[in-house]
C-alpha cells in the first residue's frame, strides 16, 4: 500500500469518526440537557434547543458524508474486516440520523387522557405530598404532583367543563 493510500485511508477514517461524533452529539446533548427533574442553565438550554433545531439537517449531512467516506475507504482498503468496521460506523451514523427525528419527550410524556379518581377518604397521601386542586361548579378534583410530573398534562372533565391540568 502506498503512502498516499494510507493517508487517504486515515483521512477517510477520521471523516467517518467525525460524522459519528457529530451525530451522537446532535442526538444525545439535547436529551441530556432537556431531560426532566434536572436543573437546566439558561445557556446550556439555549444551546440544546439550537442543536435540537438543526439536528435533522446536520445528521443527514453527516450520514451522506459517512456514506461517501465508506465508499472512498472501500476503494483504498483491501481488508474485508476493516471494511466491515467502516460499514458499521456508517450504519450507526445513518441510524442516528433517523433517531434525530424522534421527539423522545412526546413518547415519554403523553397526556393522561382518562384519569381515574378515588374518594379523598380512600386515598393515602404522604402528609407533605402536594396536589393540584381544581374546582368547577360543585365538582372538585385533586391531581397529585407526583403523578402529573410524569405525564405533565392531564385532560379531564370537571363539572361538565373540559380542562387541562399541567405541571
Amino acid at each position: 500500500m502506498t503512502a498516499r493510500a494510507k493517508r487517504n485511508r486515515r483521512t477517510l477514517t477520521l471523516v467517518l469518526l467525525a460524522c459519528l461524533v457529530v451525530s451522537l452529539i446532535c442526538v444525545a446533548y439535547p436529551i441530556y440537557v432537556i431531560r426532566p427533574f434536572r436543573h437546566q442553565g439558561a445557556r446550556e438550554l439555549a444551546v440544546a434547543l439550537v442543536v435540537a433545531r438543526f439536528r435533522p439537517l446536520t445528521t443527514v449531512i453527516a450520514a451522506l458524508t459517512a456514506i461517501l467516506a465508506v465508499i472512498g475507504y472501500w476503494r483504498v482498503q483491501p481488508l474485508k474486516w476493516s471494511r466491515g468496521f467502516t460499514a458499521a460506523g456508517a450504519a450507526l451514523v445513518i441510524g442516528l440520523a433517523f433517531l434525530a427525528r424522534v421527539n423522545i419527550y412526546e413518547l415519554m410524556f403523553h397526556p393522561l387522557v382518562r384519569p381515574s379518581f378515588s374518594a379523598a377518604r380512600d386515598v393515602k397521601l404522604n402528609g407533605a405530598e402536594m396536589v393540584l386542586a381544581v374546582r368547577v361548579g360543585g365538582e372538585a378534583r385533586a391531581y397529585p404532583i407526583r403523578s402529573i410530573s410524569y405525564h405533565h398534562i392531564v385532560n379531564d372533565l370537571v363539572g361538565g367543563t373540559a380542562i387541562v391540568a399541567t405541571y
